[in-house]
């Protein structure tokens, strides 16, 4: 853990069990809603290990991680049903990795555009307690169902 670090930060409240917005733990990462849902589904999949590059891994679990955030993607676009499904791993702010898996839909403001063209006033939307636990029941199903396997 790095003690500048949001997403070392999040992770630490994830084993307190003190983030509201985990899913679910796997072998190489953690999986939480995102705290804005402009995007409905947008999702999270947290690095555990401390690192800013994908080729900074050892190949094992690199490859490990790549697994499960597809796995996590899966379950996103299943729980959601997307037009497309956007992925994002750019650590320019928080130099820790950990994927952005955006559902994007026809539908969305500038919806050929990165979700990042839009204003972040106007991608801003929390919803209630009520539609965040929906939105984590949804995908947590889908998960169960892609780990059976």
């Amino acid at each position: 853990m790095n003690k500048n670090c949001l997403v070392c930060d999040r992770i630490k409240m994830i084993k307190n069990g003190d983030n509201p917005f985990f899913i679910r733990e796997m072998e190489t990462g953690f999986v939480v809603i995102g705290d804005h849902q402009t995007y409905q589904g947008y999702t999270v999949f947290l690095c555990k290990k401390h690192c800013s590059e994908l080729h900074h891994l050892d190949t094992n679990y690199r490859n490990k991680f790549l697994s499960e955030m597809a796995i996590v993607a899966e379950a996103v676009f299943k729980a959601f049903n997307p037009d497309k499904l956007n992925y994002e791993l750019l650590g320019n702010t928080d130099n820790h990795m950990h994927w952005h898996l955006f559902p994007r839909r026809k539908t969305d403001q500038k919806a050929h555009t990165a979700i990042w063209a839009v204003e972040k006033s106007q991608r801003s939307n929390i919803p209630t307690k009520k539609e965040f636990e929906e939105l984590k029941s949804k995908l947590s199903i889908e998960l169960d169902k892609l780990l059976e396997n």
